[in-house]
């Protein structure tokens, strides 16, 4: 088991639903995060694809000179989603109750989590349902911060460290057999600490960690 008990443990167990009933139109990382993302969906993501933003919100932070042929959205607040301009479709459901996605085997090119995969309580059922959704040789890419709603995310990742943190993702992935290595992308904050606290831009760390659904080959009979 990758996970015990305890470190599902969340310090506000109240229905997340509750919590994340008002919408929240606001982004949760900086600026320089944002860039840093929308690079890295540039060079990792292919146009006229099939996208599923999972943990979304609002904003799923592509590209704008990027199109797509279908990007369905996933998260716990109706209203949030129906601003964010770029789905084609989205479902509300809480994961940590009901970790099975409907939608259908080989079906997205890629799956994108962004700063949310910390309140996952079953990350090993999730990543097998993002691998199963996944055609062959689709990526998952979890990006994530040193930010989070302290309160709502999961021991193993609230009373870790960030290099820990990181280390964590790869193994959510890694408990899925069917994913390659996974891959990390790290940026330590371009500024001081003290300016860090003002917000700027360049304040965040900026971590991704990458991994594609491998092609199984079986020899003929």
């Amino acid at each position: 088991m990758l996970l015990r008990p305890e470190h599902r443990s969340k310090l506000d167990d109240t229905d997340d639903t509750d919590f994340y009933a008002i919408p929240r139109l606001v982004t949760h990382v900086d600026q320089g995060f944002i860039d840093q993302l929308m690079e890295l969906y540039r060079e990792q993501l292919t146009p006229n694809t099939r996208i599923l933003d999972l943990m979304s919100s609002w904003v799923s932070h592509l590209p704008d000179d990027m199109e797509f042929d279908y990007v369905e959205g996933h998260g716990m607040n109706r209203e949030e989603l129906a601003n964010n301009p770029r789905l084609d479709h989205y479902f509300v459901q809480n994961l940590n109750q009901n970790p099975k996605l409907p939608q259908l085997d080989n079906n997205f090119d890629a799956v994108l989590i962004t700063v949310s995969v910390q309140y996952l309580q079953y990350p090993e059922a999730v990543f097998a349902e993002i691998c199963r959704i996944l055609k062959p040789g689709g990526k998952v890419i979890v990006s994530f911060s040193n930010r989070m709603f302290y309160q709502k995310a999961i021991a193993a990742w609230r009373d870790n460290s960030e290099t820990g943190r990181v280390e964590l993702a790869k193994r959510y992935i890694q408990s899925v057999p069917s994913f390659s290595t996974p891959q990390v992308v790290a940026t330590e904050p371009s500024i001081p600490s003290w300016l860090q606290m003002l917000g700027l831009a360049g304040g965040d760390p900026f971590y991704a960690v990458i991994a594609e659904k491998t092609v199984v080959l079986t020899a003929n009979a």
